[in-house]
């Protein structure tokens, strides 16, 4: 499973590309909002740090003004995938950009039909919102596993972009799933790494160290 980086810091990007695990980073307004910066120079900025791809939302609501910011947000950098809601008009912009050679990322997914309509439009990848969906007390997980299955049952090559993710729990279930990528919080991502018993071990393998009074430079 791929992971991307749901930020538009980019101080948090870089330090995250330093690892050599991140495949790419999603934004939209509120992070961008966040940042405090110019929209069009922050993406800038995200796709000269990383190699992957990079979601960038347009703000139109009609499908022909979609289509206008898509191609420019497309101009930025060969690595911009243009995020598109998951409306009729998200849709109808979908087509147009991808049979321009434009990847797309339909966002905003919260139904198995929204998402086979997103892979008919020809989608780069779709984006389920799992943790939207919990707070309405709907198992999220099952939106991953029933596009999982729809996708493979017709061969679409649009891929399951898990997000609104959680918990490290929500990405090891993800994995389980199916789904292609998890974008996930910096702090989520970093979150992975941890368990108590990793930390108690090397406590106790670095005690033992210590004993020995030995040094390997």
């Amino acid at each position: 499973m791929k992971f991307f980086i749901d930020t538009a810091d980019t101080a948090e990007i870089r330090d995250m590309a330093e690892v050599g695990l991140l495949d790419g980073v999603t934004t939209n307004p509120s992070l961008v909002m966040k940042s405090g910066r110019d929209f069009l120079e922050v993406i800038q900025e995200i796709c000269e740090l990383v190699d992957g791809p990079v979601s960038a939302e347009v703000t139109a609501l009609d499908a022909d003004q979609m289509v206008v910011e898509g191609l420019k947000l497309a101009k930025l950098a060969d690595n911009v995938v243009v995020k598109l809601p998951l409306t009729w008009d998200g849709l109808k912009a979908c087509r147009r950009l991808v049979s321009d050679g434009v990847q797309t990322n339909v966002t905003l997914c919260f139904s198995a039909n929204q998402g086979l309509l997103a892979a008919k439009a020809g989608a780069t990848y779709v984006s389920p919102f799992i943790g939207r969906l919990d707070d309405l007390g709907v198992d999220g997980m099952e939106l991953i596993h029933d596009l999982r299955a729809i996708y493979d049952n017709y061969g679409y090559e649009t891929e399951i972009l898990a997000a609104s993710i959680r918990s490290a729990a929500h990405v090891q279930d993800c994995a389980i799933a199916g789904a292609d990528v998890a974008t996930v919080p910096p702090a989520v991502l970093k979150g992975l790494v941890k368990h108590q018993l990793t930390d108690k071990g090397l406590e106790a393998f670095m005690a033992d160290w210590a004993k020995t009074g030995q040094s390997i430079l």
